[in-house]
């Protein structure tokens, strides 16, 4: 991998540098029912960043997720997770799905779902203890779910549940993060926890790519921004990258994003 470079929709050549970054991605393409959702998609993100993967519908976001994390096939291409397979690095991955693609009727408390969390450091043959149930509670505080513990994932609204699932990615103490439409059917409140938890694994020097759909608060949130459609459009610091033109490149057509006080920041005609 060392040395592989790439030319993005515009034309600019870029050069791999590092091996041991937290995902570099190369060449990947990924096809449902013989149909390319994903094509020859390459880059790398540094460490210590919070990246927003930004698109339209069908662009491609989730599937770039499941495709690294090997739970789906691809057609080609490489991923590396610092420098290795997927499958050598899985302990020092976190994963948040998207809540619909969960089964909240199976007969779990929320504290047993934490938990879960931690059976990578645990290997097969050990059950989890008293420290693993004392560091779920401690993530399960983290999300301001502590209090529901003991409670059915079934009997929580989907805020919470969504809580939960943030919490056992705590758990799993992980280097690198996932998340795939974290704040989708979520509460403000809710919202409000994830933005400041993620400032918190920032902190921590954790790496996190989050799937997003709010345009208008890209800019807030995130330190990097992957602009995908099927292919890299471009990625970078969200200052350079999250422009008119990057998104008009991405999106097509007409597009107004909106802040939050309802102000214009980009308007683009196609």
């Amino acid at each position: 991998m060392n040395g592989w470079k790439y030319t993005d929709e515009r034309g600019t050549e870029t050069m791999s540098n590092s091996v041991a970054c937290p995902l570099s991605v190369s060449g990947l393409t990924v096809a449902y029912q013989k149909k390319p959702v994903l094509r020859d998609v390459t880059f790398e993100v540094p460490e210590g960043k919070l990246i927003g993967i930004v698109g339209p519908n069908g662009a491609g976001k989730s599937t770039l997720i499941k495709a690294a994390l090997g739970l789906i096939p691809k057609v080609k291409g490489d991923v590396r997770i610092y420098g290795k397979p997927y499958a050598e690095q899985r302990k020092t991955i976190g994963y948040v799905p998207q809540r619909e693609s969960v089964d909240w009727d199976f007969p779990t408390s929320a504290l047993d779902v934490v938990m879960m969390g931690r059976y990578g450091h645990l290997g097969w043959f050990r059950r989890p203890g008293a420290n693993e149930r004392r560091i779920a509670m401690q993530c399960l505080e983290k999300v301001g779910m502590a209090d529901y513990a003991g409670r059915q994932i079934s009997q929580l609204s989907g805020g919470q549940q969504q809580r939960i699932f943030l919490a056992r990615a705590l758990a799993q103490d992980a280097k690198l993060y996932f998340m795939d439409e974290p704040f989708v059917g979520v509460d403000a409140a809710t919202e409000k926890a994830i933005v400041m938890l993620l400032s918190e694994l920032k902190n921590q020097g954790k790496t996190v790519l989050v799937v997003h759909h709010d345009l208008s608060t890209v800019k807030e949130y995130f330190d990097w921004v992957l602009l995908l459609n099927e292919r890299v459009i471009e990625i970078g610091p969200t200052e350079q990258v999250f422009t008119a033109a990057n998104l008009q490149l991405t999106y097509g057509g007409r597009l107004a994003v909106l802040d939050r006080s309802g102000e214009a920041l980009v308007v683009t005609m196609g």
